[in-house]
């Protein structure tokens, strides 16, 4: 055995009642209030006290209750001395009874006080105790020796198992903690993941619509400040504003589609890139043979894709953009390349919070893909490849 096991206390879950049933609390209680009614009953009516020696008797009897209680608690503290000393008042008490002739309280007494130094001691300090209390009652007992020696072995083997009991019991105690922990913090993870997963789609879904309804705003401005005829000028304000009402218009579309890939209730890739490069004017390229990808891999596509897109409008307008979506045999890849604006990145370059590729790559690596973007031929290419 293991000197560790020696020197340590029992578990705090073992010591407490912390695990143990209400009707076994209550059995254990009701045990406790029968030994202690007998035990007044026979020392009152027994030869051996009469007048203030019953008196002085059940002064002995309530202070080993007492004292039993204080024990309990010491130990449940790990005061070691302070339990020490308390187990030392009842063998005192214990020898007390004997030499007062009630040696059935004092055999209780020891008894008692072995198989509990045996449960909620250390056992460096608990098979000592343990031993001084049977020895004691051995001494003590003018029964037939052969029935004290099984009674003494019997008690040593029966405090030895409620320690073995009890220490089954902390041990599951503390597991059955630890697995409650673990769960809580599964839960919270799972969480923070799901709110993470939100807020990109979030993002995603505002940064696309928002931006390009910026960009409308911005020309609109730009048109009102410089003009010196708004008449003149009206179509082409109105112009904005219905693209404005447009992309307005996406914004909700692109809310409602987040939903519903929350929901897992998302359409075909191939329809949704159509609809978004046909109302960006860009040219889409599908390879492959076309199939349904699971609902995070399709996820990933249809918001890279916006953010790409949304990047080019904002940081290279007016810029050629092709978009590619490969079906592979274990993956499905998606490149959107630009190259190189025609206008100048003024203030929506700086519109956004510059997490959308930080963003679009957590995505990706979140479903064990790659994401690779770069200046490329003079423009700028943003490549996706997740498992699927």
């Amino acid at each position: 055995m293991a000197l560790n096991s020696w020197t340590s206390w029992p578990l705090r879950e073992s010591l407490s009642r912390e695990g143990i049933s209400g009707a076994r609390v209550w059995i254990g209680r009701a045990v406790r209030v029968v030994v202690v009614a007998v035990l007044v009953w026979i020392t009152l009516t027994g030869p051996g006290f009469t007048g203030w020696g019953r008196v002085a008797a059940c002064a002995g009897l309530a202070t080993s209750i007492l004292v039993f209680r204080g024990f309990f608690r010491m130990t449940l503290a790990r005061r070691l001395w302070p339990s020490i000393g308390l187990f030392a008042v009842l063998e005192v008490v214990a020898f007390g009874f004997a030499f007062a002739g009630a040696r059935k309280p004092a055999s209780v007494l020891w008894c008692a006080c072995a198989v509990i130094a045996m449960e909620r001691l250390p056992l460096s300090v608990a098979v000592p105790c343990s031993a001084a209390a049977l020895g004691a009652f051995a001494v003590m007992n003018h029964d037939y020796w052969i029935a004290t020696a099984a009674t003494t072995v019997g008690l040593a083997l029966a405090g030895y198992v409620v320690r073995l009991d009890a220490e089954a019991r902390g041990n599951a105690q503390r597991l059955l903690a630890q697995e409650r922990a673990a769960r809580k913090a599964e839960a919270e993870s799972a969480a923070l993941t799901e709110r993470g997963r939100i807020a990109r789609e979030i993002h995603d879904v505002l940064a696309h619509s928002l931006s390009a309804q910026l960009v409308h705003l911005e020309a609109a401005r730009l048109l009102i400040q410089r003009s010196t005829d708004l008449e003149a000028d009206r179509d082409q304000l109105l112009e904005r504003v219905v693209a404005c009402r447009g992309m307005a218009r996406e914004g909700l579309d692109g809310t409602r589609e987040a939903l519903s890939a929350l929901r897992g209730e998302d359409g075909p890739v191939e329809d949704f890139l159509r609809r978004l490069t046909a109302s960006e004017g860009v040219r889409l390229e599908v390879a492959g043979e076309g199939r349904a990808l699971p609902a995070e891999a399709g996820l990933a596509v249809r918001r890279v894709a916006q953010e790409a897109l949304t990047n080019v409008r904002k940081h290279a307008p007016g810029a050629w953009v092709s978009v590619r979506l490969e079906y592979a045999r274990d993956d499905v890849g998606l490149e959107v390349r630009d190259f190189g604006g025609c206008g100048k990145a003024g203030d929506l370059a700086n519109s956004g919070s510059g997490y959308g590729l930080l963003g679009m790559r957590e995505r990706a690596e979140l479903l064990g893909g790659t994401l690779d973007s770069g200046p490329d031929q003079g423009g700028f290419v943003v490549r996706l490849r997740v498992p699927a």
